[in-house]
This record gives structure tokens, sequence and C-alpha cells, in this order.
């Protein structure tokens, strides 16, 4: 499958503009979740489970630790077909309190030498209540993670606009998916990260948690934080009911040595290889300095096992990819899987909870 896919079908998606094969590919995936037939059919290539894999994690089962990240399935369409893609969980949005049309185009860059994206979409979806009326009273057949984040307009850059756009989209998911994710970290919308700040963070906190909590809250990072703004965020998480941390969002930073190709646009976030080692750094950082308190969701630059368990013994339970898929296609979620479980036999683990931050 990774042979046809590099030789056949990407030269052929590569040629096409990232942007419009993505909607293509959204469309796809979407008709494919439809039927049984179709999901039946799609798991016999791409998926894979293993018992050493499942967790039971905040109460929540999950049958693998690789999870589709926040960004790839922006308005929740292709839910129903991610179990037959391989994956143990998917992250949908980020969703914010109106719709968004984002950024102009283009707005998705590919840097092939260095394998990552220049993502500049601006928080594009459908609006957090269009999206709750497609999900309400529907059964997931895997765990469903809901992204959340400020609306990309100017009326959200003051603390108040701000706090309440985040609010309005936590309490319209109230009773829906199995976790919330906050995001704290887009690096492409009006204000920038204002909420990394401790003040206003432990604004946005105090009105999340102003209603009872119903499900796991996470905060997602950005990679581009210093040791003492980390430090901050996880002082003020300490004060509220936060369950853990995804680590990372995109990076803005243009001088790592990943980057292998030349004229890289000015706007946007960089992900997939490029952020691996940040995302790397992170999470040892916050397991560390938390004794292991939080669970850790890692994101970045995952295009194998090995860098699935790398994240995973610097102190991550669960990890989550997407630029990877779109470089090595859609079996590299069971390719992971599967070579999670042989790395787990060489050093004598019998399930992949015993491997975390054991570094």
């Amino acid at each position: 499958m990774r042979k046809k896919y590099q030789w056949l079908v990407k030269p052929i998606f590569f040629q096409i503009d990232p942007e419009k094969i993505h909607d293509i590919m959204s469309v796809a995936l979407h008709f494919l979740g439809k039927f049984s037939l179709t999901r039946k059919m799609s798991y016999c290539l791409w998926g894979y489970s293993h018992p050493a894999l499942e967790q039971n994690i905040l109460g929540i089962k999950f049958k693998n630790p690789v999870g589709l990240s926040a960004g790839f399935d922006k308005d929740a369409k292709m839910v129903d077909i991610m179990p037959s893609l391989g994956f143990g969980f998917t992250e949908v949005g980020s969703i914010t309190g109106e719709p968004c049309e984002g950024n102009p185009k283009p707005r998705l860059w590919r840097l092939k030498k260095s394998k990552s994206l220049v993502v500049y979409y601006g928080l594009k979806n459908i609006g957090c209540e269009k999206i709750a009326k497609k999900l309400t009273g529907k059964k997931f057949p895997l765990v469903l993670g809901i992204n959340i984040a400020k609306t990309n307009n100017p009326n959200t850059v003051n603390d108040e606009g701000g706090v309440n756009d985040y609010f309005k989209s936590y309490k319209t998911f109230e009773g829906i998916g199995d976790y919330t994710t906050i995001n704290i970290s887009c690096p492409n919308a009006f204000g920038g990260q204002p909420f990394t700040d401790k003040n206003k963070l432990e604004k946005l906190l105090r009105k999340i948690f102003s209603i009872t909590k119903t499900k796991p809250v996470f905060l997602k990072l950005s990679p581009d934080l210093s040791p003492a703004q980390v430090d901050e965020i996880l002082a003020v998480s300490a004060n509220f009911q936060v369950d853990g941390f995804v680590c990372t969002n995109l990076t803005k930073h243009r001088q790592s040595k990943e980057i292998l190709d030349d004229n890289i646009p000015q706007n946007g976030g960089i992900s997939g290889k490029v952020v691996g080692q940040l995302s790397d750094d992170l999470i040892r950082y916050v397991y560390k300095n938390t004794r292991g308190k939080y669970v850790i969701i890692g994101v970045g630059g995952i295009f194998s096992a090995h860098d699935a368990y790398r994240k995973i013994k610097a102190g991550a339970s669960l990890v989550q990819l997407m630029t990877g898929m779109i470089f090595d296609g859609p079996q590299l979620q069971s390719d992971i899987n599967l070579g999670l479980v042989e790395l787990l036999k060489q050093e004598g683990y019998k399930n992949i909870s015993e491997a975390v931050g054991k570094e």
C-alpha cells in the first residue's frame, strides 16, 4: 500500500493545489464513511488492532493510541470512516463560536523536501452551532475530540470577546464528543495567541469551568513557547480542572535546520517534520515538570512507529498525526500501530501504557 501510494497516487495528488486535493479527499472520505460495505472494505485495506495498544484514559477507552489531529476534518464530515483508516480516535475542528471563512487563498503549501506543510487556513469552519446540530444524537464509531478556538475576526481580539467566543463553542458541545481541546495556540488568527498569557488564560478557564465539566479538557500548546511561558500555563492550569495538554500546534519559526525547501511562505504555521523535535521537547518538559500528572497528546512530525514511540516514551499517552498521512499515505496509521506492537515486544512491555514516560 505504501509503495502504491508513493509511486502512483502521490505524484498525481502533488500536482494539484493542496487545498483543492484536500477538499476532494474530504468528499471521498465522507462518502466512504456513509456505507457499511465501504467502511468494511476500507478496514480490510487499512485497519489494524491489537490488545497491547488498548488503553483506558480518563474513563475513555482508546483502541489504539494513534489519532487524527485537528485541522484535517474541520467540519466533522469524516468521523465515520476514521476507524477504518486505522485511527483510535479523531479530533475535529478547530471549531469556533461563529462561522469563519478563514484567511484569503492561497493558504496551504507543501514543503516537499522538508515533508511539511505551511498552513494559513485561519480557522475555516462552519461554526459551532451547525456542526453541533449535525453531531447531536449521533453515535460515534471511535473516540471523538472536539477542538475549539476563538473565531478569527476582530470581535474576538479583546479579552471579553475572545472568552465569550470560546465559551459559546464549549457550552454548545457540552454533551457532544468524548473530550474537549481548547486551542489557545492558533498562529493564524486576529490578535495572535493572547490566551498564552497567564492572566488572560485564567479569565478563560474561569469562564470555561463556570459550568459543570462533563468530559475531560485539554489545552493545545504552541511549540514556540518559552519555558517561562509554559511554566505559567502549567501554574494556571493547576488551579482549574484541566486534564491534559496537546503538544503541539504549528510553529512559526523559519530558522529550523529541518527546513530544506527554499522560498518559504511568510504567512502561516508549519506542520510535519519541521515541528517534530519541538513537539518532543515540549512533551518531555511538561511530563517531567508535572511528574506525569497530566495526560499528554503528542503531535508533530510523526511519520513512523519510531516517531510515535519517541513521543510516548517522552511522556505522551496518545499521539496524533495529519501531515504524515498526506506525505506517506493512508496506511501510515496501521503501519505505526503494527510497529508499536513490535517495539513493545522488544522492550518487554505488555501494554503501550507501560512505556509512557520511560525514556
